[in-house]
């Protein structure tokens, strides 16, 4: 057999892989698990970092002062050195709004070794624990939540036994770079930590999603959070290891009614949302960068490029090994589709979309070796890490 053919196997066989050995990633049916509500309800203590989030508060923290909490709950906004007014503003919507009790801080400039969000996170959690709350709910300032997001959030965590609870929140998606990227992004992002692996315990997998973690306050202690992972740039995947790697129970799936408000209208808004940390991701390792690069090429570029070589050079077992892959890639990628209410004919376009993200990949890389490092909201973080994304 050529060369070419054996590729076409190899990726028709990682197809194969992916759909039945790879945690179900593709299924889109994992939500809040099974709950009830409990006689006696924690007390919760709200905490959001937020820098220059002007734009999106108006949509996102009246959701937070109006959950339906039976319990207490307080919500605590970190002003992050904000340029825009955030702090204000955010005063002024609790003042307009009323709800729960608000709290706005200001941490001051984070100190060397610690990225901005998690600093912010730090003064937040030091303000809460004088509460002496049962748990956390860590939430972005652009996550907008139903007024009974903390009421399920608390009783699943309390049914199941949960240290934290994460909800991937529904990104935006109107323009049609987003429709294109983002679905594509959340389907990458199951593919790397399938989510039933999650909660199994003393299973190597996890992660959360940084929008909306219900963390109950004696694990932040044990696991040394926010300190212990003081550096990373994607902390999300950070906190949920540091978690699980001090003996908690973590559980992370799809939200309903938790939302991103947060719009990404051009390419380059969500080009710069995923290389400035793709490549903290691959630990700053050429070698991983490399296979990266080589994987998506075989798994995603492979099927539609042996399909069409093969039907215009009449290679029948090349068009049909490849077309079978892409088959499969595009069955697989339906599900996302579905629970983003997006056409169904988007499937066909996952190939265009991971070459995106290849070339966002090998930009990430190149902005490192420049010396730029992981940029966002003015702040470069140059120190390579383990951990994903601060948002």
């Amino acid at each position: 057999m050529s060369a070419v053919v054996w590729i076409t196997v190899g990726s028709l066989a990682a197809w194969l892989w992916l759909l039945l050995g790879q945690g179900f990633f593709w299924r889109t049916d994992l939500r809040l698990p099974p709950r009830r509500e409990p006689d006696d309800w924690p007390s919760v203590c709200i905490v959001v970092p937020a820098r220059d989030e002007a734009a999106v508060l108006p949509e996102s923290l009246p959701s937070l002062l109006a959950q339906d909490y039976p319990g207490r709950a307080e919500v605590f906004l970190v002003d992050d050195g904000s340029s825009d007014g955030t702090g204000e503003l955010a005063r002024e919507l609790a003042r307009t709004h009323g709800g729960l009790p608000l709290t706005v801080g200001s941490p001051g400039e984070p100190p060397v070794g610690w990225t901005g969000k998690l600093w912010a996170v730090r003064h937040g959690i030091g303000l809460a624990h004088a509460r002496g709350p049962e748990y956390l709910l860590l939430t972005d300032a652009d996550i907008a939540h139903a007024p009974d997001s903390l009421r399920t959030l608390v009783a699943a965590a309390r049914t199941g036994g949960f240290d934290l609870v994460s909800q991937m929140a529904r990104l935006r998606v109107e323009s049609g770079w987003e429709r294109l990227v983002v679905p594509a992004f959340v389907y990458f992002f199951a593919q790397l930590y399938p989510f039933r692996w999650i909660a199994v315990k003393g299973s190597r997998t996890a992660a959360a999603a940084g929008g909306c973690v219900l963390l109950r306050a004696d694990a932040t202690e044990r696991a040394r959070i926010p300190d212990a992972i003081r550096h990373a740039v994607i902390d999300d995947v950070a906190l949920a290891r540091a978690v699980k790697g001090s003996g908690g129970h973590i559980w992370l799936g799809l939200a309903e009614r938790v939302d991103s408000v947060r719009p990404y209208p051009r390419l380059h808004d969500l080009w710069r949302m995923v290389s400035r940390s793709a490549y903290a991701q691959l630990r700053h390792n050429p070698l991983l960068l490399l296979g990266t690069v080589l994987g998506l090429a075989v798994v995603y570029l492979v099927p539609p490029v042996a399909l069409f070589t093969g039907l215009f050079s009449g290679h029948t077992v090349i068009a049909a090994v490849g077309g079978l892959a892409w088959l499969l890639m595009t069955a697989t990628y339906l599900p996302m589709l579905r629970y983003y209410r997006q056409p169904l004919w988007l499937a066909a376009s996952l190939p265009a979309t991971a070459f995106l993200y290849l070339l966002m990949t090998v930009d990430s890389a190149v902005q490192h070796y420049r010396g730029r490092g992981a940029a966002w909201k003015g702040r470069t973080y140059a120190r390579p890490d383990t951990a994903l994304d601060e948002r």
